[in-house]
């Protein structure tokens, strides 16, 4: 097989750049041109609704330019990047909401990183686990793997947004500056070792099981040769623009986003929703792509990485930006958001426990996803 795979290698050139990876982030500042010298008004409804297309293009941009220079890095300086850059657009949609001063702005992290933990552990996963289910009848993974991502996860959870509930120093769901300062670090760190043992130490957890010897077109489908340096070049150049992109639309339609929340008649912890959504479509779509392909071990990799790195970075830069901004950080979730926050850890224990999967277990995921979008529409 390596003597087949390397074939394949030599003969492959890694794709040009796509057109709308570099058209979306040009096209997006462009418009924050026009609207910096007020050549367009603001809060026009066609200026917001193209801003809204192109925000969810630049993340999309982002994602893959930082997936094209994690290969070229390789591990782990590409999975620390994938991530930095995915916690950027997070930060800076949360910031947005932040600094506007709107209604629930204090607690649009705590929104956030909890929906992101419910789409990924029930919406992303379950959705993975219906979809490669239905083709592939039952799917293996590596349990070891598994376990420890989703120890990990139930950690970080639990200290960023269970226990602000119980603590005496500050009343009410939040931590008292010193407090959440040290939780802030821990899950840092807590992140940093998850990276190093993902990457380093016991890489063999997180990879597929070995194929049969046989080249088939999901194989070659999934190869991705290294790009050259002066396609990470120009990767690294248009990162910085879509990044940059990401955050002054995101602090332009932070208004939009409030006041179309109000519209609707939705409560203004949906906008956490909102966030979340926009910054972990690119990598559930890439998962259900891998499930399909009866990849169930990447798409595990792809969707709990995403939600510790969700909380184990985006926790440490929020509790930074309230210190600055002398802001009340809330944190802790309600007695409904921790109940599902419990049953979704308590089944994805025994879903994640036994190595295998079947369409059952992602149909329990998706009930108690749906749950989720109902409680947090109608509370």
């Amino acid at each position: 097989m390596n003597v087949l795979k390397a074939g394949v290698a030599s003969e492959t050139h890694h794709p040009a750049i796509p057109t709308w990876t570099w058209l979306s982030p040009l096209l997006a500042s462009l418009l924050l041109a026009v609207k910096f010298l007020h050549f367009v008004p603001s809060d026009g409804p066609v200026v917001l609704v193209l801003a809204g297309i192109l925000l969810a293009a630049a993340v999309f941009s982002a994602v893959h330019h930082a997936e094209v220079l994690a290969l070229k890095l390789g591990e782990p300086f590409g999975s620390i990047l994938l991530a930095i850059a995915v916690t950027v657009i997070e930060v800076a949609l949360i910031v947005s909401i932040m600094v506007s001063g709107a209604e629930g702005s204090g607690s649009v992290a705590r929104d956030t990183v909890f929906a992101a933990v419910m789409i990924v552990l029930n919406g992303v996963v379950g959705l993975c686990l219906i979809m490669g289910g239905s083709r592939h009848f039952e799917q293996s993974f590596q349990l070891k793997g598994a376990s420890s991502a989703l120890a990990v996860l139930g950690t970080l959870a639990a200290l960023a947004l269970i226990l602000p509930n119980h603590t005496l120093t500050v009343l009410g769901p939040s931590y008292s500056p010193l407090q959440a300062m040290f939780i802030g670090i821990v899950s840092l760190m807590l992140w940093g070792v998850f990276v190093f043992v993902q990457t380093v130490k016991h890489r063999a957890y997180f990879l597929d099981a070995p194929a049969e010897d046989v080249i088939d077109e999901d194989m070659t489908e999934g190869y991705h040769p290294k790009p050259s340096d002066r396609e990470a070049q120009a990767c690294l150049g248009l990162l910085l623009v879509s990044l940059v992109a990401v955050v002054l639309l995101a602090k332009t339609l932070s208004p939009s986003l409030d006041a179309a929340i109000d519209l609707a008649g939705l409560p203004h912890t949906f906008v956490g929703v909102v966030i979340a959504a926009i910054v972990l479509l690119p990598e559930g779509i890439a998962a259900a792509k891998s499930a399909l392909k009866n990849q169930l071990q990447n798409s595990i990799n792809l969707a709990l990485g995403s939600a510790i790195a969700s909380i184990g970075l985006t926790i440490p830069s929020v509790a930074v930006v309230s210190l600055v901004l002398d802001q009340q950080l809330a944190l802790g979730i309600s007695a409904a958001n921790t109940t599902l926050l419990v049953l979704t850890l308590f089944v994805s224990t025994l879903t994640l426990g036994t190595g295998r999967t079947t369409v059952l277990q992602g149909a329990i995921h998706l009930v108690i996803f749906a749950v989720f979008l109902l409680v947090s529409a109608i509370p």
